[in-house]
């Protein structure tokens, strides 16, 4: 198969790396960590050392960590971290800024990676089946899988992060937290019959274990977006999405491009505030927005 490559858009990327001060990376990994508390300390001292910020989640399905940067910073923790055995083949997404994109440094111990309180799903003894970017496009360049079936994308994100971008087309439950996924999912399988059901979100922890829920509960065709979103982003580009990605940092939402967008979140109640309602009277820096300003409701 002929894959076409957009120079321009590489050799952008590649400009921006270079003239980026700080790398901001992404990463996890579902495996056995029996020992956070004795780990904790270690990773507080190596992150103060190297001057990196951002938030560290150890729990005993595994790891998830965003962390951001300057290059040479970042290398060395990600040598660090790849001396563990555990985490040697740990994939990373990268995205730059030229500030770090988090304020502070914090290292947590969890008892999941992402909460859905569905202890049977272990991602470490099998994962369900993944679709790479590349092949996702061609699925909805085509509208349909390699066996013919019509493909489904489903938003395993809570709705304030789906109203900033998403698919085109796809599914979106409207839930307010991620553990209300197995519910609402369960509830419309009959619907999704006879469908190749893509799950995704923004970097694959929650599609990964909402696709190993769906096939437990009976589902025969679905998916999980290897990477999430950004990876898409990174891969693909913006093709087949529409508006931006939400992150949980200073930044607030990525474009398909991985900068950083005029997006913010409100401060006083962190509802995400776009461009057009950040022009209305309203929104006061730090104050309140269109969605918490007394009285009134978002437009």
């Amino acid at each position: 198969m002929h894959v076409t490559i957009d120079h321009a858009a590489a050799a952008n990327a590649q400009a921006i790396a270079a003239a980026a001060a700080h790398v901001n990376i992404a990463a996890y990994k579902f495996v056995t960590f029996d020992n956070t508390e004795e780990m904790r300390p270690q990773y507080q001292e190596i992150c103060k050392e190297l001057g990196l910020k951002g938030t560290i989640l150890l729990t005993p399905e595994g790891i998830n960590l965003f962390l951001s940067g300057p290059r040479s910073q970042i290398d060395r923790f990600l040598a660090w971290l790849r001396s563990d055995a555990r985490f040697a083949d740990i994939e990373v997404k990268e995205s730059y800024s030229e500030e770090q994109s988090h304020k502070r440094m914090l290292v947590k111990i969890k008892k999941e990676i992402i909460t859905m309180r569905m202890p049977l799903i272990k991602p470490e003894l099998g994962r369900a089946p993944a679709v790479a970017p590349t092949t996702l496009k061609r699925w909805l360049d085509q509208g349909h899988d390699d066996n013919g079936k019509p493909v489904v994308m489903v938003d395993t994100r809570n709705a304030f992060e789906v109203d900033v971008g998403t698919f085109n087309n796809t599914i979106d439950y409207r839930i307010a937290k991620f553990t209300e996924f197995p519910e609402v999912i369960a509830a419309n399988k009959d619907a999704l019959a006879d469908k190749t059901v893509v799950t995704f979100c923004t970097g694959g922890i929650r599609c990964e274990k909402a696709a190993i829920h769906m096939q437990n509960i009976g589902y025969d065709s679905v998916y999980q977006l290897e990477g999430g979103i950004l990876k898409y982003f990174e891969d693909v580009g913006g093709e087949h999405y529409t508006g931006d990605c939400f992150v949980f940092d200073y930044r607030t939402a990525l474009n398909p491009q991985l900068e950083p967008t005029v997006t913010v979140q409100c401060f006083a109640c962190r509802a995400v505030v776009t461009p057009r309602q950040q022009l209305d009277p309203r929104y006061v820096y730090e104050v309140s927005c269109p969605h918490c300003a007394p009285g009134t409701d978002a437009s």
